[in-house]
């Protein structure tokens, strides 16, 4: 029986924000371009569409879109910026019904917050994708520096913990690329490319404080997100694009 409370797992705590402006200004851009390359098609299903910020960026490439969100709360809250023949489904991941399979299945910043993931992402591969169908795949970092320099400081016991403030925020588990992939593949998914997105030493709060500020300029934000696809294991988030396995 799932007792969650979806709603009260949006807000912000003394801790911890939930969600950060770097996080929609800086990273929902680079998701974009990330994904852009390997869209297919002009339909999407976005799996946790939280308040509609991410969705709005999904509007400019795409006519069709559904969204999957659990709380009814955020949900009020995206459909004032939303498009109007946007579809916004009010239901858990493990108990929605969809009407049809989709070319593109979005899901970002979204699986470490499930009970059971694998179970999700099964039901991507075997309901959900279309046969040439794309599944972008986005996870917090537990490699990323700024997560290790908080385990140096001793904020964090170990790079994969999952802290009480994001407990309270609904997180699950931590990824990193592999235990990301080891998850993917359980479920039947075929990965065919995989990376990090964004280098990035400083934490949230630190970069929405920074963003405040002249110091650092568009091309430098560029120059982390090239930089990190050097070096993905070092980025903010991590990223797995997949098809439909057998």
């Amino acid at each position: 029986m799932n007792t969650r409370n979806y709603n009260e797992e949006l807000k912000d705590t003394k801790e911890r924000n939930y969600s950060y402006n770097f996080d929609f200004d800086v990273m929902h851009h680079y998701f974009m371009k990330t994904f852009i390359p390997f869209i297919n098609g002009n339909d999407v299903l976005e799996l946790g569409s939280f308040k509609g910020a991410f969705t709005k960026r999904l509007e400019k490439k795409f006519k069709d879109i559904t969204c999957v969100e659990a709380s009814d709360e955020a949900i009020k809250e995206a459909k004032k910026i939303i498009r109007d023949d946007v579809q916004v489904i009010n239901s858990l991941f493990e108990q929605v019904n969809l009407p049809k399979k989709y070319n593109n299945i979005v899901m970002t910043h979204v699986l470490e917050h499930l009970n059971d993931p694998i179970y999700v992402l099964k039901r991507v591969n075997n309901e959900w994708l279309s046969n040439d169908g794309k599944f972008f795949l986005v996870c917090p970092n537990a490699d990323a520096p700024s997560r290790q320099i908080a385990v140096k400081m001793g904020l964090i016991s170990h790079n994969t913990a999952v802290t009480e403030a994001e407990r309270k925020h609904g997180h699950r588990i931590t990824y990193t690329l592999d235990t990301l992939e080891r998850d993917v593949k359980s479920a039947g998914l075929k990965v065919v490319h995989r990376g990090g997105i964004f280098f990035k030493a400083l934490a949230n709060f630190q970069w929405d404080k920074l963003l405040q500020t002249d110091i650092v300029s568009k091309e430098y934000l560029e120059g982390c997100y090239q930089l990190g696809q050097l070096y993905p294991s070092l980025c903010s988030s991590i990223y797995l694009i997949c098809e439909k396995g057998e």
